[in-house]
């Protein structure tokens, strides 16, 4: 009798000093998408500039009252969003335009973890631009204006139709990037 409960009391006392499992929860992950080879087509129309843009983008105007209006919703098809792409003849002087562009970025800088811009130049075709780029939880990760710095701007605004999580659309942002950069360096006045 002895035995058996020297037995049982040594069974007991290896099972329950066995090691237990310390299970840790994964953070969220998100899918990367597959996006398409960049390339290219130009697009030109009656308004004063052309464009060159992604195969994957579709153009849609804006319509307005007169029929004679230049802004455009360019739908970024497979990467789910839309450049909102504005174009005014200016009848104020330049700065009336650049302050109101970088009120509307202020905006951002309470969600905002950084804002950059570049500014991309091309004296030859009179084309200046300041590209931002605001990283974090922004509504609007790319903003850019376009000016001839005598008569002509456009700006544009890229939204994204989703909740902006900035770890989520890294990958469509860095994809994104590389088209408006091309787009830029190849937009042209008529």
């Amino acid at each position: 009798m002895k035995l058996i409960s020297s037995l049982i009391l040594i069974v007991l006392i290896l099972t329950s000093c066995k090691e237990e499992t310390l299970f840790i929860p994964k953070p969220a992950t998100y899918l990367r998408p597959v996006l398409p080879k960049h390339t290219y087509i130009k697009y030109n129309d009656e308004c004063p500039y052309t464009l060159s843009l992604p195969k994957i983008f579709k153009i849609k105007k804006i319509s307005s009252e007169d029929g004679l209006t230049c802004h455009k919703d360019i739908e970024l098809g497979p990467l789910n969003g839309i450049i909102h792409f504005s174009y005014i003849y200016m009848n104020e002087p330049l700065a009336t335009y650049v302050n109101f562009t970088n009120n509307q970025i202020d905006n951002h800088k309470i969600k905002a973890t950084n804002i950059n811009d570049y500014t991309i130049i091309n004296e030859s075709s009179s084309v200046y631009c300041t590209f931002f780029e605001l990283q974090g939880n922004v509504a609007s990760p790319f903003q850019f204006y376009i000016t001839d710095s005598v008569s002509n701007f456009v700006r544009g605004v890229v939204y994204f139709n989703s909740t902006p999580n900035y770890d989520s659309l890294k990958p469509s942002l860095d994809y994104l990037k590389t088209d408006l950069k091309h787009m830029i360096t190849n937009f042209k006045w008529k």
